[in-house]
């Protein structure tokens, strides 16, 4: 959903020209497979990081027009909300000392926009839902200027017809009506891409999903919302209900959501992923491009697929396909959606270690690992580490009915991931610097989650009102996030 747009508004044509091309992109893309047309054997892996913006006092501050101006690089982009914006890395060989490198450069450009907002007397917070967000924050004046995201809230409170109804239960129960898609904003995450042959898609997709509830788990890092404690990682079930076109009945009758963890292994390929996103959604922005894909395959391009691509990016996967021309060749990725953003930067690049060499590991392995548990129960695992992130006990083949997900992770996981970075090629200082951070972070049973909650019940303790609390919370919590040190060091107030 980064493409701008003109158009916001839509007549019924629109939508039936819209979906015809859709059909003739889907076509088009079966063909590239079939024909062998996709770049194949580069291994590449990326990472993009959403960032909010707050201000001295840790509230959100809604200026990322005024802070991109002063960042002026295309590395940075708005994000959905005038509170946050997104930067990614460049996308380099998994191999050698491929995370050190991205620590590096995640670090450098979180610097360099820390420097530019402290210009505007701001900060940036790398951290799933911002503590201090209030109900005045999320409403549709904070919408970012881009058109796309006016015409993105319309059209998703259009096909839902009604007010969106957000409940989530956990610690406490939070509970509202909203008129706008502005709660699906305070939700920032990291996401993970890998550069996958379309033979192997299926094989990462599918090990993909398995392993989302380990990853979630230890990486929750999102436990309030609007003064409420609620998941390890709330924003899990947040981001769902927030953008649901579903009304109540929609719902019962079993249409699907569009934030959505699947229902079925795939069997086939990356097709199928495609070819149900056509299937069981409809438009949100029917925009038509001239592109005639066929006639490009026929003179040897490679088609951008622009309707296909813009429909898949209203689909919100936890795993998701991307699809995309580099260099006059077609590749696609497997894109891991899971994580939250934060606490820190090395803790970022330790999720994403962990996640890359448990995806190889798992891979790997002779008796694959989605066809020794049900659907439902990787669904059920992924909902439940979201819950109750490190104290969540998960269903996982071989270790017995359920078993505690840090006994899972130091026990099978850790060994699997290892392996996994080792066939990568990974360097053994990278493996074992970054995976540590992992395992002492289990062992120590402090990830972001379980620090924000203990530390704000330590302010709390001290005399502070709820909101000044939160934002000593967010305070404290900037401090230890941008002086780089792993989350599982990090001291009380």
């Amino acid at each position: 959903m980064g493409r701008d747009i003109d158009q916001t508004e839509f007549s019924r044509e629109d939508r039936v020209r819209y979906r015809d091309k859709v059909k003739v992109n889907l076509s088009a893309l079966e063909q590239l497979m079939r024909e062998g047309r996709f770049e194949t054997g580069r291994r590449l892996c990326g990472v993009e990081c959403e960032v909010y913006i707050t201000d001295q006092r840790g509230d959100p501050a809604p200026i990322n027009a005024k802070l991109l101006e002063k960042i002026a690089s295309d590395e940075f982009q708005t994000e959905l909300a005038q509170f946050n914006i997104e930067f990614g890395n460049q996308p380099r060989r998994l191999a050698d000392h491929v995370f050190h490198a991205m620590e590096v450069e995640l670090r450098r450009s979180l610097n360099h926009a820390h420097a530019m907002a402290e210009h505007l007397d701001a900060r940036v917070v790398i951290i799933g839902i911002l503590p201090t967000l209030t109900d005045f924050d999320i409403t549709e004046q904070n919408l970012s200027a881009n058109p796309r995201y006016k015409a993105l809230n319309d059209m998703i409170l259009g096909q839902r017809g009604e007010d969106i109804h957000i409940r989530i239960e956990g610690d406490e129960t939070f509970e509202t009506m909203t008129d706008s898609i502005l709660f699906e904003a305070a939700c920032t995450s990291v996401q993970l891409h890998l550069q996958v042959d379309p033979k192997d898609f299926a094989l990462y997709w599918n090990t993909a999903q398995a392993l989302s509830a380990p990853l979630v788990a230890v990486g929750a890092n999102s436990p309030f919302l609007l003064g409420k404690q609620l998941h390890h990682e709330t924003r899990i079930a947040l981001f769902e209900q927030s953008i649901d076109t579903r009304t109540e009945e929609l719902a019962q009758q079993g249409v699907r959501p569009r934030v959505w963890f699947g229902e079925r292994w795939l069997t086939e390929g990356l097709f199928e992923l495609f070819d149900e996103n056509v299937r069981y959604f409809p438009s949100l922005l029917p925009l038509c491009d001239l592109e005639d894909p066929h006639e490009m395959i026929a003179e040897g391009k490679a088609p951008r697929l622009p309707e296909l691509m813009l429909h898949n990016g209203t689909i919100w996967r936890w795993n998701r396909p991307v699809y995309e021309v580099n260099r006059g060749r077609p590749h696609m990725r497997v894109e891991n959606r899971v994580l939250p953003a934060g606490p820190s930067v090395p803790d970022i690049v330790a999720n994403a270690a962990f996640y890359y060499g448990l995806l190889r590991g798992l891979a790997s392995r002779d008796r694959k690992i989605w066809t020794q548990m049900s659907f439902d129960a990787a669904r059920d695992n992924f909902f439940a580490a979201a819950r109750d992130g490190l104290t969540a006990e998960l269903y996982w083949p071989g270790a017995g009915a359920h078993v505690p997900v840090t006994e899972l992770i130091v026990r099978r996981l850790l060994s699997i991931a290892e392996e996994g970075l080792r066939d990568w090629q990974v360097n053994d200082s990278d493996i074992d610097y970054y995976l540590g951070i992992i395992e002492e972070r289990v062992l120590s049973g402090q990830n972001g989650a379980t620090w924000q909650i203990a530390a704000w019940r330590s302010l709390r303790e001290s005399g502070l009102d709820d909101h000044e609390a939160f934002r000593e919370l967010v305070s404290h919590y900037h401090s230890r996030s941008f002086a780089g040190s792993p989350v599982h060091t990090w001291t009380l107030p």
